[in-house]
């Protein structure tokens, strides 16, 4: 499996959908980072993240523009405009990619619902 840095992956984990940036690729480790939380990092080997469920959904990187109280130097500088629209994968650089698998909680609660 070919990993590059800036890709992202996500697993189903309980009840959402966990998304997480590829920061950094060596010869045995990978390091990712969640994105909705910027300082969560784990690091594991391209064999555990296949078997573990990680889907990759997309090559495009993701750029979290918001601004927070804190600055901290979690990811290196953008190379490019984080708003400069991607056509294949149809969202800029600044917006959260969707989920390929549906959320499965959520398709639950809407048919109890009915």
């Amino acid at each position: 499996m070919d990993i590059i840095t800036g890709e992202i992956y996500g697993k189903q984990s309980g009840s959402r959908f966990v998304m997480y940036n590829v920061l950094k690729v060596s010869k045995n480790v990978i390091t990712l980072q969640n994105i909705d939380n910027p300082l969560s990092l784990f690091e594991t080997t391209s064999a555990k993240l296949q078997t573990s469920g990680y889907v990759r959904i997309s090559q495009t990187p993701y750029i979290n523009t918001a601004s927070t109280g804190k600055k901290r130097k979690s990811i290196r500088k953008p190379t490019r405009c984080p708003y400069t629209m991607d056509f294949l994968e149809d969202r800029a650089d600044s917006q959260r990619p969707a989920p390929l698998i549906p959320d499965l909680f959520s398709s639950i609660t809407t048919t109890n619902a009915s």
